[in-house]
């Protein structure tokens, strides 16, 4: 046996970055090499729950596959067509104008959220939302060596930010840079209107930190609403908003998402933040060529604006449906969202506690189960038993770095009748644990 690394090569982002979406992942594979069956209600995939493409969408990326010139490198910050395109598509609302250069391409969002947080400096905080996404909670503790700075998303409000909380935290913590809003929300559903993103902007002029908006579900709005853009509020306030195509075509494989940098000439240390993020590019060269190239072919098609409108009233159809069936359920309480393609099912304050259980008929699969239950909380109690004596992987809310017990399930099964009897099938988990 050799020597043991004569260094430590644990850096100090280790331990940080926690994805409950995918750890659950893991157990429920163990499971399934049991012998169990798994429904997947925890990734947010159109794609492998069954979503299909148009063809005339297809029939643009083919063409391009077959361009010889689609398969080279492009520049650094992306496609300049591509850029130039969708600031056009800004400008023509009416807030703040950008031009190709405040445009940034990076290997999908995932990406693009690691070098955000990556090229802070360490001691500068970004207070987030809680419940929070993952990637931006993980993201922001990893680069800061602290547990994410958050405030409340007030689920007895429609899941609307707590703004007295927000403004206290940042008068009371020079520490805090930057706001981050995702907006419609995930995992909530929930969409912010005009005077909520106006009071967000207003609060971070005030105290000089900047808005970072996470809109990669914008064109995934229903039940009356539409997304205020950062860009139709942000004035002279610095800010960035994340964009995408993984969900809105949807090509999540496409790994091509991208920064909108607003007002990054109107104050110096936001300008080289930002050139910083663009200096480091230059180190991979650039990022996705063919759906960079695919955006502006897509995207300005005169079919684009059907085949979202249609997406949009899938989701409500499937979001309304979804709520029916659980607002039949005592115990939980359910905000009807109004954007993504996600639900938060809130368990009622009191209702769990760690006796309950669900009958799981496999001997072998309860003594595994029973042996990982230790020191969890109480909704991902739940969320295991649901996984061990159901076969259905859910996400269990308090893994969205919040204390709000519940878990979230997505309206993406494209399989009508597998869709209802999954969602039935969580409903009476429900009753039978909480009457257990």
């Amino acid at each position: 046996m050799g020597k043991s690394i004569r260094h430590s090569i644990v850096g100090p982002t280790a331990g940080k970055f926690k994805y409950e979406i995918r750890e659950i992942v893991a157990l429920a594979n163990e499971l399934k090499a049991m012998g169990m069956e798994i429904t997947w209600e925890n990734i947010g995939d159109p794609i492998n729950k069954g979503e299909l493409l148009p063809e005339w969408i297809k029939e643009i990326v083919v063409k391009l596959v077959l361009d010889d010139s689609s398969w080279g490198y492009t520049a650094t910050q992306g496609e300049l067509d591509t850029r130039k395109f969708l600031c056009e598509r800004t400008n023509r609302r009416k807030g703040v104008r950008i031009r190709p250069e405040d445009i940034i391409f990076f290997n999908g969002l995932g990406d693009a959220v690691a070098r955000m947080f990556g090229s802070m400096k360490r001691e500068a905080r970004i207070i987030g939302p809680s419940p929070a996404y993952p990637t931006h909670s993980s993201a922001e503790s990893a680069h800061s060596g602290y547990e994410h700075e958050t405030y409340e998303l007030m689920a007895d409000d429609n899941w609307k930010p707590n703004l007295t909380e927000i403004e206290n935290k940042i008068r009371y913590n020079d520490t805090i840079a930057g706001i981050l809003v995702i907006n419609p929300g995930n995992p909530t559903g929930a969409v912010y209107g005009r005077d909520t993103m106006e009071a967000i902007v207003d609060i971070a002029r005030r105290y000089g930190v900047m808005v970072i908006a996470d809109e990669i579900y914008q064109e995934i709005t229903y039940n009356g609403a539409r997304p205020v853009l950062l860009s139709d509020v942000i004035e002279e306030v610095p800010g960035i908003a994340l964009k995408g195509i993984s969900k809105e075509f949807p090509w999540p494989g496409g790994r091509c998402g991208w920064f909108e940098v607003y007002n990054q000439h109107t104050d110096r240390s936001f300008r080289e933040y930002i050139d910083s993020i663009v200096h480091a590019k230059m180190l991979e060269v650039c990022s996705t060529s063919l759906p960079q190239r695919a955006i502006p072919l897509v995207m300005g098609d005169s079919r684009y604006p059907n085949h979202l409108e249609q997406r949009r009233r899938l989701f409500e159809a499937r979001t309304n449906e979804a709520c029916d069936i659980f607002n039949q359920v005592k115990g939980i309480k359910v905000i009807r969202p109004q954007g993504a393609f996600y639900m938060a099912i809130v368990f009622e304050n009191g209702v769990l506690n760690d006796k309950q259980t669900l009958k799981i008929r496999d001997s072998k699969i309860q003594a595994f189960i029973e042996t990982r239950l230790n020191d969890l909380p109480l909704d991902k109690r739940f969320v295991y038993y649901l996984l061990a004596a159901k076969g259905v992987c859910v996400v269990p809310l308090t893994g969205f770095c919040c204390t709000t017990p519940g878990f979230r399930i997505t309206t993406l099964e494209s399989n009508d009748q597998k869709r209802v009897s999954t969602w039935h099938t969580i409903t009476n988990a429900i009753t039978e644990y909480l009457n257990s």
